[in-house]
């Protein structure tokens, strides 16, 4: 059975797919394509935030998808604020958070919302990911280190994971607005890492389902974080976002005095990691660009912070042992770096 969409009243919807678009013309296709062959049937609708685009794309989606609700950003205001603004708009029960560089398999909204109803709590839910391109198999969502870097889960049989990609998320539309969706002060990178690791302190599961699945073309929205050619590859701007934004997280969600440890050593081994980096590829830019802003932005923000880490802690439901249970003690950077050597930063 094909899906249905955007074809009855508000209160008939049951998922409300959000799609952040910015200049994503050249991928939207196969996204909104492979929405609308889902072999489902529950009623959709599907919710596109435009970022101040560059290429078109708003004019595009009128022409050929004129059903797509649209919110069209005069200015470019990030992935954080754009996912919180669908939401708002969104009518339905369950939202799915999808990037504009993702396609779906046909049976995976019907697979997200059968496995929603049969586990009779809510949680956040994904699937397997893989490589648009190459059709490898990238993850049955992440497990994280001490600092919050991700590490891909190879096991379908482990479906109880620490967080994940925020490219094809399922999350009920109650429990995104008790958690208050995502820090818009992160602008992009980690806020799902973040929403999850809230989600496990709220005692809510963050599950992977490893039937169905999505293809993500990796690293085209922001550049870099992949391998290429058996070599580690991001951009300037990816990398000072993500460390600044797992600062951010640690603070704001690692319960107790567990918290202050994991930033003294995190402080020493970023500083560590910024002063060798930068010395292997004899580019000062590094250090200043990634790592001493990693470290001005978050005592620039220390108090926003720790205000918002009050607000979070008061109100958790689970303790230190609950939620490093999913986390590996190993740093994921250090097995990087011995498998694949020093990052190309661009």
């Amino acid at each position: 059975m094909t899906m249905q969409h955007n074809k009855s009243s508000k209160n008939d919807v049951i998922c409300s797919i959000c799609i952040a678009n910015y200049n994503g013309m050249d991928t939207l296709g196969l996204c909104l394509s492979s929405i609308m062959n889902q072999n489902c049937s529950i009623q959709i609708e599907i919710i596109i935030h435009d970022d101040a685009s560059q290429d078109q794309s708003v004019e595009w989606i009128k022409a050929n998808y004129p059903f797509v609700k649209m919110i069209e950003s005069k200015e470019n205001v990030g992935f954080c604020v754009s996912n919180n603004r669908m939401v708002d708009m969104a009518t339905g029960e369950y939202i799915l958070l999808l990037n504009n560089d993702a396609e779906l398999f046909p049976d995976a909204i019907q697979t997200l919302y059968d496995h929603a109803k049969k586990i009779q709590t809510r949680a956040i839910l994904g699937l397997p990911q893989y490589n648009l391109l190459t059709g490898q198999l990238l993850d049955y969502g992440y497990h994280l280190d001490p600092f919050l870097n991700t590490i891909p889960n190879l096991s379908p049989y482990h479906t109880n994971v620490a967080s994940i990609i925020g490219a094809c998320l399922w999350i009920p539309k109650s429990v995104w607005q008790e958690l208050g969706g995502f820090p818009e002060f992160f602008f992009m990178l980690v806020e799902d890492v973040y929403l999850c690791c809230y989600a496990r302190l709220k005692e809510y599961p963050v599950k992977i389902i490893p039937q169905s699945g999505f293809k993500h073309l990796i690293g085209k929205s922001i550049g870099g974080g992949k391998l290429v050619d058996e070599q580690m590859v991001t951009s300037m701007k990816r990398r000072r976002l993500s460390e600044r934004n797992k600062v951010y997280a640690m603070i704001i969600l690692i319960p107790g005095l567990l918290c202050y440890l994991t930033l003294f050593v995190h402080f020493i081994c970023l500083v560590s990691e910024g002063i060798i980096v930068s010395c292997y590829r004899k580019n000062w830019q590094i250090w200043r660009s990634i790592y001493w802003s990693c470290i001005q932005s978050t005592w620039k923000n220390r108090k926003k912070l720790f205000q918002k880490r009050r607000i979070v802690q008061k109100n958790i439901s689970s303790s230190c042992g609950h939620f490093i249970k999913p986390h590996s003690l190993v740093p994921y950077k250090l097995k990087m770096l011995l498998l694949y050597r020093m990052p190309i930063i661009k």
